[in-house]
């Protein structure tokens, strides 16, 4: 498994993973006509890698394949975090977001998380702020606005670390 930075020649591949993991990894939370709005399989494509270029991205390949990817930007708003559908419990999201929340030097870290990534953010040590219904192509979904203050951990005494 290596983590490297986007290149814009992955953006069809995440394109793919992106939406096979939404519409398998998270049908358990949420309906059909939800997974559609969320991932219809019609991504902007220029928008898309425009908006990874300007964040810092990641993608973990393995075996030649991109098995997940995330984003962040400059506010420290987490934006993307997506792990393949196959690859799911195996350390990619933990590794992946590790190195994500380290890439800038910013007190908190924002992201707006789904029901299903909810438990893993948690565990992370974000909690959440609001839950809310967002709309999409006319569809509401639910999910989670949370953050994790990195500044009373670098705060922490050397032993509670």
């Amino acid at each position: 498994m290596k983590i490297r930075r986007y290149r814009s020649r992955d953006c069809k591949e995440i394109e793919e993973l992106f939406y096979q993991t939404v519409h398998t990894v998270n049908r358990a939370d949420y309906r059909e006509e939800q997974l559609n709005a969320w991932a219809d399989g019609h991504v902007d494509s220029e928008a898309w890698d425009r908006s990874f270029q300007e964040h810092f991205t990641l993608v973990v390949v393995k075996d030649g394949r991109i098995v997940g990817f995330g984003d962040i930007d400059r506010t420290g708003y987490l934006d993307r975090l997506y792990v393949h559908k196959d690859e799911q419990r195996k350390g990619i999201a933990s590794a992946l977001c590790e190195k994500l929340e380290q890439a800038f030097p910013v007190e908190k870290i924002v992201t707006h998380s789904s029901v299903t990534a909810k438990h893993f953010f948690e565990k992370r040590e974000y909690r959440t702020v609001k839950k809310q219904e967002v709309e999409r192509k006319g569809i509401l979904l639910t999910n989670y606005i949370m953050e994790k203050n990195k500044t009373a951990k670098m705060n922490e005494p050397e032993g509670r670390r």
